[in-house]
């Protein structure tokens, strides 16, 4: 995983060229205003989704990983806790939708951490890395309005 700024990209100069380029069309395209949806960059290589989101308390959901697409998760307005796992998944398998949806969820890792996004801040997810998005920061349920770019792992 990596985690940045999106108006500090110089400070991620090893981020592979498509990464950065969607991280820089977000910014450039991407505000509070746009409406909440599916938007394509390049087809089903890269797309992504603005959403508006409630945060839930951190026991409320399960970790997620993906198989086939990079997760690059932009916070645009609120805070969010990401709840990660630097270990590979290996704890039981929940739900299974990796071959339809590219998720799968699975019980929390003893040895998950709690990290704090804020606007402007993303985090990239690299398939089979485990993270829980939207949990409260600080126990306090808020609206969290954020990015996430899919892009195809073959596509890189």
């Amino acid at each position: 995983m990596i985690l940045g700024n999106i108006n500090y990209l110089g400070l991620v100069p090893y981020l592979p060229t498509k990464i950065k380029q969607s991280i820089e069309y977000v910014k450039n395209n991407v505000n509070s205003n746009t409406p909440v949806g599916r938007y394509e960059i390049d087809g089903n290589n890269i797309f992504f989704m603005v959403s508006d989101s409630t945060s839930r308390h951190i026991h409320e959901a399960n970790p997620e990983y993906h198989n086939k697409y990079i997760d690059v998760q932009i916070v645009l307005v609120g805070e969010e806790g990401m709840a990660i796992s630097t270990l590979p998944p290996y704890t039981k398998v929940l739900d299974d939708k990796l071959t339809d949806n590219d998720i799968a969820f699975v019980e929390t890792p003893k040895e998950e951490t709690m990290l704090v996004l804020h606007a402007n801040d993303f985090i990239v997810f690299l398939p089979h890395e485990v993270h829980k998005p939207l949990c409260a920061v600080d126990d306090k349920i808020a609206t969290v309005r954020k990015v996430v770019v899919k892009i195809a792992l073959d596509y890189l």
